[in-house]
């Protein structure tokens, strides 16, 4: 069947994260090879249902693959989730002539561009953007790797800090529900333990991990935890058990928080982002829709949403045991 799109959107939407600005040039100047016209849309879902719409060139990205955050601006949309919010961002895109959507974020933008597509039957193609890489049928998202690459560079300055003063810290890094930042921070910054809401290793395993490490002869260390890590209400709350149970540990906290999400993206965030914008592109002319375009054993593959949204984040367990290994 031959396609007939001709005019393409983009948006952002969700938490940002380094590459998205490389995501949308790939996106529009694919549009441009393959001369379709390219539509930029302000803050994601919002933007769509305000019509805030802005036409794009090959010209229009120039000097952004490098730049962190996205050009386009983000943001959370809870009208988008209601029956007029998404029928008002419809009509503006009939309007607009708009014939296809390419949407860059999460697990919470591919279920809002899922519900959309289904109810009016709207081509909409999905590429991973989150820190958290915590999207199923991807081996990974864009921003996930510039992102653990800046957790390993912040730790491995706290790690200077603990050595000097002989103390605890935990670090707290982002990872609401997923632990890979977490995992691989850790392991590549030497922690000596890890701590993720996939797997829940109790208080009480801690406190024997942290006195093994002080009678094998370490005078410092280093615990990584998720945001998401089930053990305490939070990281500071985590902290004070330690110090009440441990008198001889001078203990510390640092939350990494947002600067996670920023900075300059790493060459293998915007290769990757720029080949998924390009199969974004690729996937609506072959008549695509209702899907991601993600990364499997490094080929570019297409994902139903109904399937990048669905059960939990898997962990590898190899890494687990390689994590408890190289601790002692």
């Amino acid at each position: 069947m031959k396609n007939k799109i001709k005019k393409v959107g983009v948006l952002t939407s969700g938490g940002d994260s380094p590459g998205m600005n490389a995501a949308i040039r790939a996106v529009v100047r694919a549009c441009s090879y393959y001369q379709l016209e390219a539509y930029g849309i302000y803050r994601g879902y919002e933007g769509l249902i305000e019509a805030d719409f802005i036409g794009l060139t090959a010209r229009s990205v120039k000097n952004i693959i490098h730049k962190g955050g996205t050009f386009l601006k983000s943001a959370r949309s809870p009208q988008f989730r209601t029956e007029e919010g998404q029928e008002q961002a419809y009509r503006n895109l009939i309007e607009q002539g708009i014939d296809a959507l390419v949407v860059i974020g999460g697990d919470g933008t591919f279920a809002g561009a899922k519900a959309f597509g289904d109810t009016y039957k709207f081509p909409i193609i999905g590429i991973p953007g989150t820190i958290d890489n915590d999207i199923q049928g991807t081996d990974y998202t864009i921003g996930y790797d510039t992102a653990l690459n800046t957790a390993v560079e912040a730790i491995d300055k706290i790690r200077d800090t603990a050595n000097s003063h002989n103390r605890l810290f935990l670090v707290e890094v982002m990872g609401r529900n997923a632990g890979d930042i977490a995992l691989n921070a850790g392991i590549g910054a030497g922690a000596e333990e890890i701590l993720i809401p996939e797997e829940n290793l109790g208080i009480e395993r801690l406190l024997e991990s942290l006195d093994r490490s002080r009678k094998s002869g370490k005078t410092s260390s280093i615990v990584v935890v998720s945001e998401g890590d089930q053990i305490g209400k939070n990281i500071f709350e985590l902290a004070d058990y330690i110090k009440e149970n441990k008198k001889d540990y001078d203990v510390r906290v640092t939350v990494l928080g947002h600067i996670q999400r920023g900075g300059s993206p790493s060459c293998y965030d915007r290769v990757l982002a720029s080949r998924l914008g390009v199969g974004a592109i690729q996937a609506l002319l072959e008549n695509k829709q209702g899907c991601m375009v993600g990364i499997n054993h490094n080929q570019v593959v297409e994902v139903p949403f109904s399937s990048t949204t669905s059960g939990s984040n898997y962990i590898d367990k190899s890494l687990l045991k390689v994590a408890d290994i190289i601790s002692i």
